[in-house]
């Protein structure tokens, strides 16, 4: 068993004890932060006398060694070691002896943990950025080629009025892109380095923080050594935004789903991107989209873990925390798959047009456009409700739709109609007439389908 520490011990600690203790098995995942933090480490204690030229070289050209020998193979990660700070000094000792010893002057488990778990975590938030990006940069282009694609806009499950699919997908859009924003966010707030805060009470070696920060990329380093080791507070965050982005993608795979079945057939998924029955041959089913709906709870189970794990901890830290490792990096990895599959599905899904101009048409999505006719014609607004109503009720008992009924027919509901009615609830003026910043008409979309490209085009090219 390969300790940091013994002592102050007088006998082995109990292999029930060490298992249980160990962290190895995940947090062997950042063996490169582990050693780019070490790296940097060494730098400054060579900048500040705390070691020779030559040590800090020694120590660097072989903690380099040690890397490329993990990642080619010839060194193999196991859980001989309790952690994979253990792993890294552990060969570096047998590498270098005494020399290696030094590795560790000035520095705790503590801050060498937080920091390892920071740069990991800075690394993910931004390829998680990236990844919503070229979601968006799918949703923009469906919405660049659909606005004038009609389809019934939904509340309650139930049509409510008619929109066009660039104004559906463009509520997607807005969603996605306050996504990315909470991760820029997050970046801002999390970049300071916590390498220099000691077990919890700094050190009385003469560290130069600020160089360190400067080296691994950060803004500075953190300003109280307690808070430095002990919140994870960016993790919360982490944890919490990429909670809100499954719940986004949730609710797009409902609509997926729904959009799928035969009752609505208004899409059809890609064959690359649904599967089949083992028993009903005529059967495409909706994994991935059914997969990101489900896999939406274990990415919330692992940011209410982190929550109910810090909850009490005192200050500073405590072994508690290593409990922040495990549930963040599979929540990470769910993530980041169910972006890059949804992303997939979406590109390549085909959208049935007249099926969905058709379903508006007969969902009487236009009766709001008929009630503001008749306000327009002089008629009480609670009045024209009523007469409304009456004429989708009869339509109904008729099979047909507001359009299809006979002027003579809507005349004898309420004698304001005229031959004008038609073109007033046909679907392209109930859509085109709304115009307003942010309505579903062809002018408007195009205006903030402008301004979102615009933006897009800066976020990709500074992420």
């Amino acid at each position: 068993m390969a300790q940091l520490w013994g002592g102050r011990f007088t006998k082995e600690t109990d292999k029930l004890v060490y298992n249980f203790n160990a962290s190895i098995s995940f947090d062997q995942k950042f063996y490169k932060e582990d050693i780019q933090g070490s790296i940097a480490h060494v730098s400054m204690l060579g900048k500040q006398g705390i070691l020779t030229e030559q040590e800090m070289q020694d120590i660097i050209k072989t903690l380099k060694e040690i890397q490329a020998d993990v990642e080619s193979g010839k060194l193999e990660i196991t859980d001989e070691y309790e952690d994979i700070h253990s792993f890294v000094e552990a060969n570096l000792i047998d590498r270098l002896g005494d020399t290696g010893k030094k590795l560790h002057t000035g520095r705790s488990r503590n801050d060498q943990v937080a920091l390892d778990m920071r740069l990991y975590t800075r690394k993910e938030v931004l390829e998680t950025k990236g990844l919503i990006l070229n979601l968006l940069e799918t949703i923009l282009k469906i919405m660049e080629e659909n606005t004038e694609t009609i389809m019934p806009g939904f509340t309650h499950l139930q049509k409510a009025q008619p929109i066009t699919l660039a104004h559906h997908m463009g509520a997607y859009f807005e969603m996605f892109k306050r996504d990315s924003q909470r991760m820029h966010d997050i970046y801002e707030r999390m970049n300071y380095c916590p390498l220099g805060s000691g077990a919890l009470a700094g050190t009385t070696y003469p560290l130069d923080r600020e160089y360190t920060a400067e080296l691994l990329g950060f803004y500075g380093p953190t300003l109280n050594s307690m808070d430095g080791v002990s919140d994870r507070d960016y993790l919360i965050e982490y944890l919490s935004a990429i909670s809100t982005v499954m719940m986004h993608l949730s609710r797009f795979s409902e609509e997926v789903i729904i959009w799928n079945s035969n009752e609505y057939q208004f899409v059809e998924i890609d064959d690359a991107y649904s599967t089949g029955s083992s028993i009903m041959p005529q059967k495409k089913n909706p994994d991935i989209a059914e997969l990101v709906r489900g896999k939406t709870g274990r990415v919330y189970g692992a940011l209410t873990s982190m929550l109910t794990t810090m909850k009490g901890i005192p200050l500073a830290y405590n072994k508690d925390m290593q409990e922040d490792k495990e549930l963040t990096f599979d929540a990470i990895d769910t993530v980041k798959g169910c972006l890059a599959l949804f992303n997939g599905m979406l590109s390549t899904m085909r959208f049935n047009k007249d099926r969905m101009s058709k379903s508006a048409r007969h969902g009487f999505t236009n009766a709001t456009d008929a009630a503001d006719y008749l306000v327009n014609h002089g008629v009480p607004f609670r009045d024209a409700h009523g007469i409304v109503g009456r004429i989708v009720l009869y339509c109904i008992e008729k099979g047909i739709a507001i359009d299809d009924m006979s002027l003579e027919e809507l005349k004898a509901i309420s004698p304001v109609f005229e031959e004008d009615i038609y073109e007033a609830i046909s679907m392209d003026t109930c859509v085109n007439k709304r115009l307003t910043v942010g309505a579903p008409g062809k002018d408007a979309m195009e205006k903030v389908i402008a301004i979102n490209k615009k933006w897009l085009e800066e976020e990709k090219s500074n992420n």
